[in-house]
């Protein structure tokens, strides 16, 4: 059997919880941070939980990643 290669745009987006839940960067964080509200930049800091319909997606494009 061959070995299933990982999509490498996913190995840079997205890390595991040791749940095997994947964590994700909160989006609009680039450019054109003067427009967004305070509270806007302050609650997309760190990681966030991806939602569960978007976690099968993300296993998909991470075939060796941690799954429990």
């Amino acid at each position: 059997m061959p070995k299933l290669k990982t999509k490498s745009g996913a190995k840079k987006r997205f890390r595991f919880t040791g749940t095997g839940k994947a964590k994700i960067s909160p989006a609009f964080k680039r450019h054109n941070l003067r427009k967004r509200s305070q509270k806007m930049k302050r609650q997309a800091r760190g990681m966030e939980v991806a939602h569960e319909s978007d976690q099968k997606k993300i296993h998909d494009m991470m075939p060796y990643a941690k799954r429990r």
